[in-house]
């Protein structure tokens, strides 16, 4: 069913820059009829005045659904992981999701959590079975989470155009391009105004905030070619069972930032089972402290208070889960971005009990 958006208020109201931004992003962005609806999304809103989603060449908006949570947008990027040469794999995807609660920062940037997902599967099947956009939503934080396609249902680390220097902050810098002219397009479709704006082409500027980056399994060497060569600026990097190879990149990005004040230090954190994650893991923590970083271990899940989980530069947890359920059983990921350096507008009370072993909660 397709549900018309009514305006919210009379089209002369003109709305400053950042409210416009704020607004778009809070209240919309859901102005397109998917394809395909994701399970627990409600009706999606057709986009007013017919107005095409479409951006830039090579770039657009496919579907976006509202849920109780947030906002699913699915776009096809020309600056995503693939296509790319040299493989068969075809797949423009990137999903983004923005929680409810969602806000333009006071400096006009948006903070983002990019999740890598592992073999076998898709970007959407990830989100869902990770509960990636839950563990997002119930942390509070604000920012908005991007699960690009990587090989499309194949035993494959390929990470496509992002191993091709300054491939990641293409596809942030293509990201930001598309959302922010969709939302202007949004906007002026629900009778909201910026002074300049009206009729205008040009994108909505959405700069970059705080940036982490997330792996699961397989997408570590995306989560690696992200943060080679410093090129964007990736303030924490979260590893669900996914330190296969590469581990001389993440030591070299964590030494990069050791010593910086809280906001710019490079943090990561390392859940890992038996066998090669953990001995990886291990090597990677041994060349950490002799470089001085403030590393935290946890042989029993658990025992880390949420206070020592957000001061070390690098966290190290051994967990019995299973490979699957690393990212999700546990919350782990929530817990990852409640103890991160990200800026929340909302209050939490996760760190009441900041002192002695942290309570873990099993997802039902």
């Amino acid at each position: 069913m397709e549900v018309q958006v009514s305006s919210p208020m009379p089209s002369s109201v003109r709305l400053p820059r950042r409210a416009l931004l704020s607004a778009a992003f809070a209240s919309g962005l859901s102005t397109f009829v998917p394809r395909r609806a994701w399970a627990d999304a409600s009706a999606p809103v057709a986009l007013p005045g017919g107005l095409p989603a479409s951006t830039e060449a090579g770039s657009r908006v496919v579907s976006v659904v509202r849920d109780a949570r947030g906002i699913t947008a699915r776009l096809e990027l020309e600056h995503a992981p693939f296509p790319a040469t040299a493989n068969g794999y075809a797949d423009p995807t990137v999903l983004v999701f923005i929680p409810h609660h969602h806000r333009i920062a006071e400096d006009g940037t948006v903070s983002m959590v990019v999740h890598f997902h592992g073999h076998n599967t898709t970007a959407e099947r990830a989100t869902t079975a990770h509960r990636l956009r839950e563990q997002l939503y119930e942390s509070k934080q604000n920012a908005i989470l991007v699960v690009p396609q990587l090989a499309l249902m194949a035993p494959d680390s390929a990470a496509g155009t992002l191993e091709v220097a300054g491939g990641f902050g293409r596809m942030l810098a293509d990201l930001r391009t598309t959302l922010g002219d969709f939302a202007r397009r949004d906007a002026a479709g629900l009778a909201l105004r910026m002074p300049g704006a009206a009729g205008s082409r040009d994108a909505l500027d959405l700069g970059l905030g705080r940036l982490c980056v997330s792996a699961h399994s397989g997408g570590y060497h995306a989560a690696a070619c992200a943060l080679r060569g410093g090129a964007v600026p990736v303030q924490e990097a979260y590893l669900f069972d996914a330190l296969y190879a590469d581990v001389d990149v993440f030591r070299d990005w964590v030494v990069a930032g050791h010593g910086k004040p809280m906001g710019a230090r490079h943090k990561l954190v390392t859940y890992y089972t038996a066998g090669r994650t953990e001995a990886n893991s291990h090597a990677l923590f041994s060349e950490l402290g002799r470089a001085g970083v403030h590393c935290a271990h946890e042989q029993i899940e658990g025992t880390l208070s949420r206070e020592e989980l957000t001061r070390a530069e690098a966290v190290g947890i051994r967990t019995a889960l299973a490979h699957g359920s690393v990212t999700s059983e546990l919350n782990s990921l929530r817990d990852c971005l409640y103890a991160s350096a990200l800026r929340r507008n909302l209050h939490s009370s996760w760190f009441e009990a900041k002192h002695g072993a942290r309570r873990l909660e099993r997802r039902r």
